[in-house]
């Protein structure tokens, strides 16, 4: 080749190169412009500051006043304080103790206790306020302590707890005399088993069904499958979406490793259908109707209530809208939509999601309540997608293996719980549930009004998100007086609340009555005073300022 053909044919592999970059850099920029601007949107920058962010805490007086609050109202928080920590020691002493007994040795009890409110304030409140971990027993809507004190449970057992706990109880003691002939045999199934998936099928619409010890490793199972089928490299999850602990479904702050082959995007996003339109190396695209209620938001707790910038609000005809939309983009794009319905299966439909929104999925994963009280992860899926192996290819095949995959014990609980959901007295419950739940948000709301506390609650039918309208650094010690006034919360605090499909109107009744009371108490004792001129803005950065001064003062300590 000639010197001016050596030339030429640099010059073509540089425009090559140059256009490759140039499509690339075009993806790169669709990608970011489909991502939600928070820092949940931005999984690598979040555990950057994550990292950054340095440690400090408040003293016994700064506690009281990290707001600038007037001497008056200073004392009425100290004195309102002091009134709880006494109650707590004389009313729950054998929790306490108990909790205190075990702190040591359990890692998720340190966990917990160390985040139940901002880091700022909680040595503090772990020394002074502290709160019992156990229970004794339960019956009806209500959970009793080591104490004997009986609380309303607005915990819902972390969802699994749809039916109350009386049925939970039954269905687990029927379900372990109904496996007791089999008992510890693995491998085999019990024979339940086949009513179990004909009723499963029923259920989702779907042609398959595969069992799990929990719902995370359903979800990672069922990416696992869409990858497998479509050749494809990559996951979408939407900002905010729990779908479980692992590692390419939280790739952001909580993850010590980051997740490569995950896209977060922005929930209810044009730009998001875009980028599932373009990009060919998308398998599935999971979503958890649960963010419906609060979209690109994570789970909220209050150990980062801050300020009353937490909010929610469901819309059903917008969130149907979009989840049609993205139904037709996956279906144009051959990518598979998964429903994450370990939470939300059975509790807004006895159909789930797919019945609740009208959309179809392709793969669909359940726990948690369908278990009947056991540890449960279900698949349901199209036949073409549940295959684990290759006709064509003997040695190209999709493991998933679990010991205690279809424990007797388990499908025969399972058994239980989905032949009561048949009954006709559990199908009412489910006649107008919104309605219902709808107008006792409502209620309530107007009760929280008339009292003038700045507290108001929005739902998604029995699923409970609390916020606030006035824009405190204390908004979190309402879970403190909610729990003296006798009902039982999850470690989170305020930031979920999970009803039962059980509770009556005299049960709501009672609970509206206490909830007020809290409010009215925490109003009482000062922990809403905050400056007029304050805006949940101007407490974010003040909480900034503060953050950066320690770490400069660190910096220069270091030095």
């Amino acid at each position: 080749m000639d010197l001016g053909g050596t030339a030429l044919a640099f010059y073509g592999l540089g425009v090559t190169a140059l256009a490759t970059s140039l499509v690339k850099l075009k993806q790169r920029l669709e990608l970011s412009k489909a991502k939600h601007r928070s820092l949940a949107g931005h999984a690598r920058m979040s555990r950057r500051i994550a990292a950054a962010v340095p440690f400090y805490e408040y003293g016994p007086d700064q506690f009281f006043c990290s707001d600038d609050a007037p001497a008056d109202v200073v004392a009425r928080r100290r004195d309102g304080f002091a009134r709880l920590a006494a109650l707590y020691e004389t009313r729950y002493p054998k929790s306490i103790a108990s909790t205190a007994a075990v702190a040591d040795s359990i890692s998720d009890v340190q966990f917990t206790e160390a985040y139940r409110v901002p880091y700022q304030y909680s040595r503090y409140v772990r020394e002074h306020l502290r709160v019992g971990t156990f229970v004794q027993s339960s019956e009806g809507v209500t959970v009793t302590d080591l104490d004997g004190n009986r609380f309303y449970d607005l915990t819902g057992s972390y969802g699994v707890n749809l039916l109350g706990t009386d049925f939970y109880k039954g269905a687990m003691r029927r379900g372990l005399e109904q496996a007791h002939d089999v008992g510890l045999v693995l491998g085999p199934y019990h024979p339940v088993i086949a009513d179990n998936v004909r009723r499963l099928k029923k259920i989702s619409g779907l042609d398959e069904v595969s069992f799990h010890m929990s719902g995370t490793e359903a979800v990672m199972q069922a990416v696992r499958l869409a990858r497998y089928h479509t050749r494809r490299s990559h996951l979408v999850r939407f900002c905010g979406a729990y779908h479980g602990w692992w590692g390419d479904v939280q790739p952001g702050v909580g993850n010590p490793v980051p997740a490569h082959e995950t896209y977060t995007l922005n929930d209810m996003s044009e730009q998001a259908l875009h980028v599932l339109r373009t990009r060919r190396d998308i398998a599935c695209v999971l979503v958890n109707p649960l963010q419906a209620l609060h979209p690109n938001g994570s789970a909220p707790a209050d150990t980062s209530l801050v300020d009353g910038g937490r909010w929610a609000n469901f819309d059903k005809a917008a969130y149907t809208a979009w989840l049609k939309e993205l139904r037709a983009v996956c279906t144009e794009r051959n990518i598979v939509l998964i429903f994450d319905e370990v939470f939300l299966g059975f509790r807004l439909a006895l159909g789930g999601a797919q019945e609740y929104f009208g959309v179809k999925a392709d793969l669909v994963t359940y726990g948690k309540t369908v278990g009947g009280g056991f540890p449960i992860g279900v698949i349901c899926g199209r036949r073409d997608l549940m295959k684990r192996f290759r006709d064509d290819r003997p040695a190209d095949i999709c493991l998933a293996r679990g010991t205690f995959n279809s424990h007797p014990a388990v499908m025969c609980a399972m058994d239980e719980f989905l032949r009561h959901i048949e009954k006709p007295e559990v199908v009412a419950l489910y006649r107008d549930l919104d309605g219902l739940w709808n107008g006792r948000a409502d209620a309530l709301n107007a009760r929280f009004e008339a009292e003038g506390v700045p507290v108001r609650v929005a739902n998604l039918s029995t699923v409970w998100l609390v916020y606030y309208t006035c824009p405190s650094r204390y908004n979190w010690m309402l879970q403190y007086y909610m729990r003296a006034e006798g009902l039982a919360l999850s470690w989170i605090g305020t930031g979920r609340l999970i009803f039962t499909l059980n509770y009556t109107d005299e049960d709501f009744a009672a609970v509206s009555d206490r909830f007020v009371a809290a409010a009215k108490a925490m109003q009482a004792d000062g922990w809403w005073w905050c400056d007029p001129a304050s805006t949940d803005k101007t407490v974010k950065r003040r909480i900034l300022k503060e953050m950066i001064a320690q770490r400069l003062s660190a910096l220069r300590d270091h030095r």
